[in-house]
């Protein structure tokens, strides 16, 4: 009751101003922004409040984005994701402050808060067996890129699979949009196009028109940690920084010795034209994390289908294996997930700059701290805090194993050279 009050009261209040942030996000879907500033100036008069009515809550909107209206009425889809940002944000509020159902002390309690989260969101069904694919992918990708990602979902569509994403642009929105067709034409009525994001990145990449279950997490961290409980396979397209920092953090996870045992299929995947961007980011893994972990995933160039028929066999594989092991087909209990890798991580400048990047470490850690680099660039490039935080103290520092920061320079520089770090036509300045 005391948080639907401050949301029906509005002012400056936290709450209501990260549910005005999230809400704005979900309105403007579609707008070819990824500066969050820009996306909160251009709409400086937009506001939502809760109207208390006899039976129940009305949402009320001032100088709302007009593209989320069509005849005078908001958009279905629109609608449908502006109540789960509420739902989300309200329930993960009320239970951190009540302290009773999320104990966030512990890796056991965090991965129960993760689970509880999606429960609540009803992304988690029982009975579904159709295998859920999770796709990563830059919001920054060009036209044959994202053509690629078409292909793919409509290929992994066609074998019955659903699609979980990022719910943004670009690569987020390509398995879907090919996913819709090809479940059109198996005439399956009930695909699924889940999209997990998290409030520091919902703004610049707005949750995609084809998202039907959308679920806001708390942070980046629950969010990453959310993608490899629920998904039974992984495929990874071109991207940035952020895509970078995904492959990091599974990389990571998979490297620890307890998930050894573990089936988790993970193919990396883009058109004959991103043969040069795979090739880097395989170079630099193998070097900084070596050949054994960089064994733990596929690289397909060119091939749909292909890429559809590994995840089936593999994704027939896991839920086997769950089953044999009478784990959840839609949750992933077993996986280990260090507790270093739940901890949200503050992209400032003294925080990235104590951070240890050597050869020396286990992998797994290694891994954990070079995702870290990544989020700060993430927080750099599109995040409000991180773009402010550069703005006011300059570049964020970053320090290490000489062989490691050479490697990641030149890993950076093509990205640049590319043009994954900024929607194309838009300047990059590096952070």
């Amino acid at each position: 009751q005391p948080k639907l009050l401050i949301l029906c009261h509005g002012g400056n209040e936290p709450l209501h101003v990260l549910f005005r942030r999230c809400a704005l996000a979900v309105l403007a879907s579609g707008a070819e922004i990824d500066d969050v500033r820009d996306l909160f100036e251009r709409y400086r008069d937009f506001d939502v409040a809760l109207v208390q009515e006899e039976r129940g809550l009305r949402l009320e909107l001032h100088n709302a984005p007009a593209r989320a209206f069509v005849g005078g009425d908001m958009i279905r889809g629109v609608r449908e994701h502006l109540f789960s940002v509420l739902r989300d944000i309200l329930y993960i509020t009320h239970e951190l402050e009540r302290g009773v159902q999320f104990d966030l002390s512990s890796a056991a309690g965090i991965t129960d808060a993760v689970f509880k989260i999606l429960r609540n969101a009803g992304v988690l069904v029982p009975d579904v067996k159709a295998g859920l694919v999770v796709c990563w992918g830059g919001h920054s990708i060009n036209r044959l890129e994202y053509d690629y990602t078409k292909e793919v979902g409509y290929a992994l569509g066609l074998r019955g699979l659903d699609v979980c994403t990022g719910c943004g642009p670009g690569a987020m929105k390509g398995p879907m949009k090919g996913a819709t067709i090809a479940h059109a034409k198996q005439r399956i009525s009930t695909g699924r196009y889940i999209g997990i994001t998290e409030p520091g990145i919902i703004a610049a990449e707005a949750p995609n028109p084809i998202v039907n279950s959308l679920v806001i997490m708390p942070d980046m961290e629950k969010r990453l940690e959310a993608f490899v409980r629920v998904g039974h396979g992984i495929v990874i397209f071109p991207g940035g920084v952020g895509t970078a920092e995904e492959i990091l953090y599974l990389l990571g996870v998979l490297a620890h010795p307890d998930n050894a045992g573990q089936a988790l299929p993970v193919v990396l995947t883009g058109p004959q034209e991103s043969a040069d961007y795979f090739a880097a980011l395989d170079q630099f893994i193998r070097l900084v994390l070596g050949a054994q972990i960089a064994a733990r995933y596929r690289i397909v160039i060119g091939d749909p289908h292909a890429v559809a028929e590994l995840q089936l066999s593999d994704i027939r594989e896991v839920l086997a294996e769950r089953d044999a092991h009478d784990d959840a087909a839609y949750f992933n209990w077993r996986l280990a997930v260090d507790h270093a890798y739940q901890l949200p991580f503050a992209p400032t400048h003294n925080n990235v700059a104590a951070l240890t990047l050597s050869r020396e470490l286990p992998p797994h850690i290694l891994a954990s701290n070079l995702r870290r680099v990544f989020s700060t660039i993430v927080a750099g490039n599109v995040k409000e805090q991180g773009m402010a935080a550069v703005e006011a103290y300059g570049p964020f520092q970053i320090r290490g194993e000489s062989a490691i920061m050479a490697a990641l320079d030149n890993l950076l520089s093509s990205f640049v050279a590319q043009q994954r770090m900024r929607l194309p036509g838009r300047p990059y300045h590096p952070c």
